[in-house]
């Protein structure tokens, strides 16, 4: 914000250098006997009559009557002003070019020579431009920061809403996980407590790192395979439980914070079958600053009395990606033609400067 202010104070005087200069050099170069000294003494006065509209809109009519509605107000003020100073810098103009200016017989009484209204004219309309441009600065510094607001506000309320998606997806996790405890206890105690120790490390996950925008990408994925190994201890043996992690030991790629789990888990809600054979297949891969995660999972949907989700957790990964991810993602998921399988492929890139179209 003190950069700005220091370069828009910058252009100003670099302005007013040029608005001060330029009637100077071609005066000199006119042929008037001019010297500095005048010119500081008498020939600026339309810069100076400049320089006080530009600053007298700029800082009082502008933000006090314009912005604030009173344009009416504002006009009138800016006309009856712009006249006494169009009027004030001609007749002071016309004393000091008189005075200057050889009156030789080929000047004096000249019958060609143009009506003073003309030359005052001239310069109320130079004044006019002058007010214009201070209200085009003004009008265009204020819509920037408007616009800087308006972003403000909507990157507050986009994190807000992402915090507010990570406080559903807590109660959300919990709750299945803890049906699925619920589940082992009635028939195996030992794995039940096995599942709690489980749970405890994934609490410290949810508890500390949850709160962070992005973490690393080791420790998410330590977190999805304690979590695998958790809903592991309930599979029977007709479950085919296959997971590859290829992430390279020196990836340093930052993630958003359980952006995956609802997709594991809803792969071990509908693709485990209490008596058919059933597979579910996870794999994770790193390219570049790309991240993708494909599951494959047998289909078996669970029917309408079934309670053990509320079945938010999809449209809380697709909410949180367009907040997060907007434009850096792909995401293709259903189930295959035969409905035998359900697929999921999301691919992220990690790095805004790429960009991937997101679709579903």
């Amino acid at each position: 914000m003190r950069n700005r202010q220091c370069i828009e104070i910058l252009i100003h005087i670099a302005g007013w250098v040029i608005v001060f200069g330029f009637p100077y050099l071609m005066m000199t170069r006119g042929g008037f006997d001019f010297s500095l000294g005048d010119y500081l003494m008498n020939g600026c006065i339309v810069p100076i009559s400049f320089l006080i509209i530009f600053y007298v809109n700029y800082f009082l009519l502008i933000p006090h009557l314009l912005f604030e509605g009173k344009i009416k107000q504002f006009l009138v003020l800016n006309i009856f002003f712009l006249s006494i100073m169009a009027w004030g810098a001609h007749t002071w103009q016309s004393l000091i070019f008189m005075s200057h200016v050889p009156q030789g017989p080929r000047h004096a009484g000249n019958p060609h020579h143009p009506p003073q209204w003309i030359f005052l004219l001239r310069d109320f309309f130079s004044m006019v431009l002058t007010a214009g441009l201070s209200i085009a600065i003004k009008l265009s510094i204020r819509w920037r920061e408007m616009d800087e607001a308006r972003r403000e506000a909507e990157k507050s309320r986009t994190e807000a809403e992402l915090k507010n998606l990570r406080n559903q997806l807590n109660p959300h996790f919990l709750l299945n996980t803890l049906n699925n405890i619920y589940a082992l206890i009635a028939f195996d105690g030992e794995k039940a407590q096995m599942a709690v120790q489980e749970l405890s490390k994934l609490l410290r996950h949810l508890l500390y790192d949850n709160q962070q925008p992005y973490v690393s990408l080791h420790k998410e994925m330590d977190f999805i395979r304690n979590y695998i190994e958790l809903m592991r201890i309930r599979l029977n043996a007709q479950v085919t439980l296959d997971t590859q992690f290829e992430i390279p030991d020196d990836c340093t790629l930052q993630i958003a914070p359980l952006i995956f789990i609802s997709l594991i888990e809803n792969a071990f809600k509908h693709g485990i079958s209490p008596t058919q054979p059933s597979s579910i297949h996870i794999c994770f891969s790193v390219e570049g600053s790309k991240v993708t995660c494909d599951i494959t999972n047998s289909n078996f949907p669970k029917n309408a009395g079934d309670k053990s989700g509320s079945g938010i957790g999809l449209e809380q990964v697709k909410r949180r990606l367009e907040l997060t991810y907007p434009g850096h993602y792909l995401w293709f998921h259903g189930v295959n033609e035969e409905g035998t399988s359900y697929n999921s492929h999301l691919c992220i890139d990690t790095e805004p400067e790429k960009q991937v179209t997101a679709t579903e």
